[in-house]
């Protein structure tokens, strides 16, 4: 996972060491919920493991809004650069 951050921070972080930014935490969740994603296709009936999936969406949706809210230009960028909501 701390490969996954170093590398993944440098797309949306504001400064070099930026690992906090509301932006950096939803880039780093869409990455997880991706990779929890393709183990529930090889293990459909992981049933504990999807909690953490629901909080990690729920986490990148509550994110998402504040950052709706604080600051829309980094919002669309964000959407862009990931992907989400076509």
């Amino acid at each position: 996972m701390k490969q996954t951050k170093k590398s993944s921070t440098s797309t949306l972080a504001i400064h070099a060491k930026d690992v906090g930014s509301a932006e950096v935490q939803i880039e780093l969740l869409s990455k997880k919920i991706e990779r929890l994603a393709a183990h529930f296709k090889k293990f459909k009936k992981d049933k504990h493991s999807t909690l953490g999936l629901e909080k990690s969406v729920n986490r990148r949706k509550k994110l998402l809004a504040y950052l709706k809210k604080r600051n829309p230009e980094s919002y669309n960028k964000v959407l862009k650069q990931l992907n989400l909501r076509k």
